[in-house]
């Protein structure tokens, strides 16, 4: 299995044989075939493997305030990313031929953990279209960042958590503009996390400070 992901991390499903993994494995050709029944088989069920270990990670834990949980939420998420980087990697590579049917159902139901993680730790029963397509939007940049960071890893682990939280706070102050409930559940969020308040106070006033001739 641990081939398998590691070669679906770096290519298209489609450009994988069954050679290529009973080879890497150290495994014969039959023995694959035998588990898995063919490739199709054994690229769901190396997908399935890593999102079980990834939903698992992402259950709520309930300590702490929401933006402190939604923290400790992107630790845990980037534990998974840093100790399986092949599984994180064959997850979310690929494009609308590999996302469709039982392959799509993988990888939404990742998403779908995590919107549901976001959502309890918020208090929130109902997301209204503004929350939501934020929420959304917040999920895709994890994964994005995730996906860069083991591409560069340029940045400090550590930083770019903090990072998406920041930017968590600044696509609800977006959206607080297009929906009131949205402005009360900021109003809710920010007293409880004051770092991210003085960490956009002082990034502010410092592009303000660069801006004067």
């Amino acid at each position: 299995m641990a081939a398998a992901l590691e070669l679906f991390s770096r290519h298209d499903a489609e450009d994988v044989s069954i050679d290529d993994v009973a080879a890497s494995a150290g495994a014969s050709r039959a023995l694959v075939y035998h588990y898995f029944g063919g490739k199709q088989e054994l690229y769901v069920a190396a997908l399935r493997s890593a999102a079980a270990e990834l939903r698992a990670r992402l259950q709520p834990q309930g300590e702490g305030g929401p933006l402190e949980q939604l923290s400790s939420g992107l630790t845990r998420y980037f534990d998974f990313v840093e100790e399986h980087a092949a599984g994180f990697a064959a997850l979310l590579r690929g494009g609308p031929a590999n996302r469709a049917g039982e392959i799509g159902e993988i990888v939404d139901g990742v998403r779908q953990r995590m919107l549901r993680m976001i959502v309890h730790q918020m208090g929130v029963d109902a997301p209204g279209p503004a929350l939501r397509v934020t929420l959304r939007s917040w999920v895709a940049s994890v994964e994005t960042a995730g996906l860069d960071w083991l591409e560069h890893r340029d940045m400090e682990r550590a930083e770019l958590e903090r990072l998406l939280v920041d930017q968590m706070v600044a696509l609800l102050r977006a959206a607080s503009g297009h929906d009131s409930r949205v402005r009360v559940l900021l109003e809710t969020l920010l007293p409880v996390h004051p770092a991210s308040e003085n960490r956009a106070s002082e990034n502010r006033a410092s592009a303000n400070r660069e801006a004067v001739p």
